[in-house]
């Protein structure tokens, strides 16, 4: 949910203003009113993912989608994302998960680029 916070209470307790606005804010009278902070927070309670983009700055939605799009797959499977990466696209194998474990979780097989790089088609496809 987005999380109204006329009064910028939240903003102030979460350090989300910045310190001193750039000249250029002040000349549309703005005086740090602008919160444009991200937070995703997971099932767990815990904060995956925060953003704070400055008020002149347009908030990249592909980005934010993309990051969730990762944040999900990886949360159910043992990878991890690459940069760049998009939904469907290859993914990587966590070090942490054995070969003999990832016969099991990836019995259709994994290109090894190094021994703890391994790549993986995206297991949400299969």
């Amino acid at each position: 949910p987005i999380i109204a916070d006329t009064d910028l209470s939240v903003a102030k307790l979460y350090n989300m203003l910045p310190r001193k606005q750039a000249p250029a804010m002040l000349a549309f009278g703005v005086e740090n009113q602008a919160v444009r902070s991200i937070f995703i927070v997971g099932t767990d309670k815990r904060i995956k993912l925060s953003l704070t983009y400055p008020m002149a700055t347009g908030r990249n939605f592909a980005e934010l989608i993309r990051a969730i799009d990762s944040l999900q797959l990886t949360a159910t499977h043992k990878v991890a994302t690459p940069a760049n990466w998009q939904h469907g696209d290859d993914v990587i194998i966590v070090p942490s998960v054995s070969d003999d474990e990832a016969r099991k979780l990836f019995p259709d097989g994994w290109q090894t680029i190094k021994p703890y790089l391994r790549k993986v088609a995206d297991p949400s496809k299969s």
